[in-house]
């Protein structure tokens, strides 16, 4: 049997003393795309953070595993390197660096070698045509004066150039239009075409970013535990009916 790439046991994380996981369970193996959905506060964008390590948030209990090496305790950026991977919901602006100088630094960091500004320009303007982004896109500085799809979609960039073997994306879906998410949803997809072996948690509120991303299995957290576990038609069916059913 393959080791899970990613395997969550019996977490549990606080903040500022309040518990927000209570014992979540989850598996995500190669290629596999996992849709997490769930009521506000219920511990979606939580468990995002806790996966790549966010200081904000103590672990308490339980253990996060990739390739069957225990990272909990591991920092940051030693899960970055390891091929762990977050779009956050909101990403953060930097003025004075532009887009190829962040990316230049963060692939080098992962690689764990230099890399030249030729050689990542390459990739970049191979990347951007993927995204249908404009070339200019790279000399500006790192989100700032961005749209929210410009935003999500250099988030998929660094993604792409990053190479994760595991990528957590915390509602890359938020704020856009419909245009906007697909054009994200399509970009999502296409680094899954080149690198099928690319494990992704999808946090959503909504049914339509899964329609473009087909998950695997879908997963609902009510309270901090993941309570059900279905296919699209658990997404389906928490669209059409909400979280009542679950929440009683």
């Amino acid at each position: 049997m393959a080791t899970p790439l990613i395997e969550i046991d019996n977490l549990h994380a606080s903040a500022d003393g309040k518990a927000i996981l209570k014992g979540v369970n989850l598996i995500v193996n190669a290629g596999e795309v996992h849709a997490l959905m769930g009521p506000n506060g219920a511990g979606k964008s939580t468990l995002a953070s806790v996966l790549l390590a966010n200081p904000a948030y103590e672990v308490t209990q339980g253990s996060i595993n990739l390739n069957g090496v225990d990272v909990t305790q591991w920092a940051t950026d030693e899960r970055a390197k390891a091929g762990m991977f977050l779009a956050f919901q909101h990403p953060e602006s930097i003025s004075g660096v532009s887009v190829t100088q962040f990316l230049r630094q963060a692939v080098a960091a992962r690689r764990d070698s230099e890399v030249s500004v030729l050689e990542i320009r390459m990739e970049l303007m191979e990347w951007m045509e993927t995204l249908k982004m404009d070339e200019s896109f790279a000399g500006r500085h790192l989100n700032d004066g961005f749209s929210g799809g410009e935003r999500k979609r250099n988030e998929i960039l660094q993604m792409a150039l990053l190479d994760p073997v595991f990528a957590v994306l915390d509602e890359t879906d938020s704020g856009l239009d419909i245009d906007a998410l697909q054009i994200v949803a399509d970009g999502v997809n296409a680094v899954r075409s080149r690198r099928p072996d690319l494990g992704c948690l999808v946090v959503t509120h909504y049914q339509r970013l899964l329609k473009a991303l087909e998950p695997d299995v879908v997963h609902l957290i009510v309270d901090g535990v993941i309570v059900e576990h279905g296919g699209r038609e658990l997404a389906a069916e928490i669209e059409s009916n909400g979280y009542a059913k679950w929440q009683s």
